[in-house]
């Protein structure tokens, strides 16, 4: 019986932990915003903000 106790309050304590881990790269969390200073603009050839120019 202490066995069985011991497991189960085991188990309690870390399914938190578990279901934390996951975050937000599941469930068709794959892509992330990206956001540019004032003045620049997103490049997703190269994945980083560069200025525009206006002229």
């Amino acid at each position: 019986m202490k066995i069985k106790t011991t497991l189960a309050a085991a188990i309690l304590v870390l399914s938190p932990t578990f279901a934390m881990a996951m975050g937000c790269s599941g469930y068709g969390h794959t892509e992330q915003a990206m956001s540019c200073a004032e003045g620049t603009a997103f490049d997703e050839k190269t994945g980083t903000c560069i200025p525009v120019v206006t002229g």
